[in-house]
């Protein structure tokens, strides 16, 4: 630390700096991952494909050994 005209002023002002910058440095480089993992999730979620229907939801179908006469 410096001392002479205006140091009393500038001591503390430059210390709040580098602090603002190396936690806003470490806030991003730990925060940016959690919220692109956190939205993959929600994503996720969301898209889930639709649940496949039961054979009892399925229209009528020939019996394969039914033979259907061609159009």
């Amino acid at each position: 630390f410096e001392s002479g005209t205006g140091s009393e002023l500038r001591n503390p002002l430059g210390i709040t700096i580098i602090g603002g910058l190396l936690l806003s440095q470490l806030l991003t480089l730990y925060t940016t991952p959690v919220v692109y993992l956190a939205m993959e999730r929600v994503k996720r979620r969301l898209s889930r494909p639709a649940p496949l229907q039961t054979e009892l939801e399925l229209p009528d179908a020939p019996e394969p050994s039914q033979r259907v006469p061609a159009e």
